[in-house]
């Protein structure tokens, strides 16, 4: 495989009635010493509600390629905190390294690679993780089947131009309001 220098894909899990623990990861992938390596170096400045996070498997194990992870959302209490430092970093370092493991990720590549991966907190998940109600295990199973299908698609340019121009009508996206008018 040729030097990947910049690569984007993005997925979206969710299960049925628990819209909560949905995941949305946006990833980039590219060579350390491309745009996305710049990228990455500049996520290490830490802005207040959105700290990035190195996707680690556990104390000392961090992923390869190197994954910065960015809430894309303000994560403003300890909770949301505690969610994207535990369930959702666990979920993406584990999607990461078994992307390596099946060969989506070129093994040979990964300490040349690096990742950064947008990562969405419902805000929703707060108070029913503080009421004990939150299915951790279902957003881990979201965040990640999501990222490794982020990071496939990524990879092989999905969804392809031709696809996009052929369900140019005929998706909408799933906000759009018919109210609006057509498109």
């Amino acid at each position: 495989m040729s030097k990947i220098i910049f690569k984007a894909g993005e997925a979206t899990i969710f299960s049925e009635g628990k819209d909560v623990t949905a995941a949305m990861p946006e990833i980039l992938i590219g060579a350390v010493d491309g745009p996305v390596g710049q990228a990455f170096a500049n996520l290490m400045a830490q802005s207040k509600g959105h700290s990035a996070m190195f996707a680690v498997r556990d104390i000392n194990q961090l992923v390869r390629p190197a994954t910065m992870m960015v809430p894309k959302v303000t994560l403003k209490d300890s909770i949301n905190i505690e969610l994207f430092g535990g369930v959702v970093q666990a979920a993406t370092a584990d999607a990461i390294l078994d992307a390596v493991i099946e060969g989506i990720i070129p093994k040979d590549q990964v300490n040349d690679l690096a990742i950064i991966s947008l990562v969405w907190i419902d805000p929703g998940c707060g108070p029913l993780a503080k009421e004990g109600k939150l299915d951790k295990a279902d957003m881990y199973k979201n965040n990640y089947e999501a990222t490794k299908l982020a990071i496939k698609r990524a990879l092989n340019d999905e969804p392809t131009i031709d696809e996009l121009i052929a369900n140019r009508h005929k998706i909408k996206h799933c906000m759009w309001d018919e109210s609006w008018g057509e498109i």
